[in-house]
């Protein structure tokens, strides 16, 4: 399953009400849970519920690496605020961001660099899942605001953009 069946999955249960999805293959488990109807009328995304994998082991590293991150990119995030016109693309998901396929491979995006939408600018691997994050948006890459192989949080900036 790759990351664009999983957030179609993620929308379907949003949309349906459901508090919880199981889905269990021979490669992977997977659980979807939402939150209430409460937490709902406060958030506005839905598209962005929580995502857990099976794996007893997982849960223990990821407070780790978000709190250690914390301090480190707020400030990065209050000089870098963007201007008025420009785009920010943050992340989806708490994980490691990463801006090359493998380390012998070249960088996604550069400063400088045109994207359109559906173009990869990074990954962020959550949970031993590598997910291809896409741009929605077309412009020039004015930006980045996170270093290669660091932890990033839910709704972290990532890159800046000048819309095309």
């Amino acid at each position: 399953m790759d990351i664009k069946e999983i957030q179609n999955l993620i929308r379907f249960v949003a949309k349906s009400g459901a508090s919880e999805v199981k889905l269990e293959t021979d490669d992977f488990k997977i659980t979807i849970r939402t939150g209430s109807t409460e937490d709902a009328m406060y958030h506005a995304p839905v598209s962005a519920p929580p995502v857990y994998q099976a794996p007893a082991a997982a849960p223990a590293p990821a407070p780790a690496s978000p709190a250690a991150p914390a301090p480190a990119p707020a400030p990065e995030a209050a000089t870098d605020a963007p201007s008025g016109n420009q785009i920010v693309i943050k992340s989806p998901m708490i994980g490691t961001f990463y801006r090359r396929p493998s380390p012998d491979k070249d960088l996604f995006v550069k400063v400088g660099d045109s994207i359109k939408p559906g173009d990869v600018v990074c990954i962020i691997e959550a949970m031993k899942l590598f997910n291809e994050i896409e741009s929605e948006v077309s412009g020039k890459v004015v930006k980045v605001l996170v270093d290669d192989q660091t932890p990033v949080e839910y709704d972290q900036p990532l890159f800046i953009i000048e819309p095309a």
